[in-house]
């Protein structure tokens, strides 16, 4: 029994010193988040919101076309932020 487990260890033991001491790197490219540090744009005051309560039809639709306007530039610069978030390191 004694000779048995001497040559388990035996072979054991040779086994660890033949093998050579091979590392082998590789890249792995693995996604890590990162805090955004774009500034959210203000909200424009929208034209509608400043309209008085007994303002006619002709006011009204004049402040709805301008505050269509000033929205979709508003989009353009939330829109714009979000690309820059989006974008991956080093290419800013």
């Amino acid at each position: 029994m004694k000779t048995a487990i001497s040559l388990i260890a035996a072979c054991a033991l040779s086994a660890c010193g033949t093998a050579g001491n091979h590392v082998e790197i590789q890249r792995v490219n693995v996604a890590v988040p990162v805090e955004c540090k774009e500034p959210i744009p203000d909200r424009p005051v929208m034209p509608t919101e400043a309209l008085r309560p007994g303002a006619t039809i002709d006011q009204y639709a004049q402040a709805s076309m301008a505050e269509i306007e000033r929205r979709e530039g508003y989009e353009v610069q939330l829109v714009t932020a979000l690309v820059h978030c989006r974008m991956p390191l080093g290419l800013e």
